[in-house]
């Protein structure tokens, strides 16, 4: 009897997230079942029952929400693939289920690893998805297609404009000044290279004239020096 309370009176408390739909909430039934399965993983007896599952069971569709709302691109995704991560994620809490209670702390360390399993298998699919949907030669796809956003199903089989365009112009734009300002240093820095290696070539050659001129001016000297050592043994010798 106090399952069939708690299971009356958690959807008034998350009225709030109803309206808000993610790639797993879009079927009604799912989030049932979830409520469900969840209520069954805490015993009656166990103190702030309530408050505990009304905060799992929304971490839960925040989560489904974050991850398919978080990017236009990431919005879509085959019908078959959503039902199979449905089906993954009732198997897991019915596991957890099935296993001796341990307490509400290690409850919440499972869900978390649940949680984050669910995330990261989430993102994947939507990322693998959406660049086969938005690819260039346009991959055909089969199955219906879920529109996340909408909970609506789409029979398109490729995906331009608003579907696979940037989230937000404003971040469109940053990318573009981002590319500017990079391709602006390395401009900077190969005229930096190309003037530094100017000076080191114009350098040496000025080095290697000196070195010249030093050269032609010691080999000069030298020979006046030989001259003049030449016309003193001379003059010495004659003095005999």
């Amino acid at each position: 009897m106090g399952d069939l309370r708690l299971l009356l009176l958690l959807p008034l408390s998350l009225a709030a997230f109803h309206g808000v739909k993610g790639c797993l909430e879009c079927d009604p039934k799912f989030i049932e079942d979830i409520k469900s399965l969840l209520v069954k993983l805490v015993p009656s007896e166990v103190p702030g029952r309530t408050h505990l599952l009304e905060r799992q069971i929304k971490e839960m569709i925040r989560l489904s929400f974050k991850v398919s709302h978080r990017d236009k691109r990431l919005r879509v995704l085959a019908v078959q693939k959503v039902v199979n991560l449905r089906t993954w994620l009732k198997n897991e809490l019915y596991k957890l289920s099935n296993e001796t209670w341990k307490g509400v702390l290690i409850l919440q360390v499972k869900l978390l690893d649940v949680r984050q399993n669910l995330e990261s298998k989430l993102k994947e699919l939507l990322k693998n998805f959406s660049e086969v949907a938005c690819s260039e030669d346009c991959v055909v796809t089969e199955g219906p297609i879920l529109d996340c956003w909408t909970c609506l199903r789409i029979t398109t089989r490729c995906f331009k404009g608003e579907y696979c365009a940037e989230d937000d112009p404003k971040k469109a734009e940053n990318q573009e000044i981002a590319l500017f300002l990079i391709l602006l240093a390395e401009g900077v820095i190969l005229g930096g290279a190309l003037l530094l290696f100017h000076f080191c070539i114009s350098h040496r050659r000025k080095m290697k004239a000196i070195r010249r001129s030093l050269k032609k001016y010691l080999e000069k000297k030298l020979e006046e020096l030989m001259g003049i050592m030449d016309e003193k043994e001379k003059d010495f010798g004659g003095r005999k």
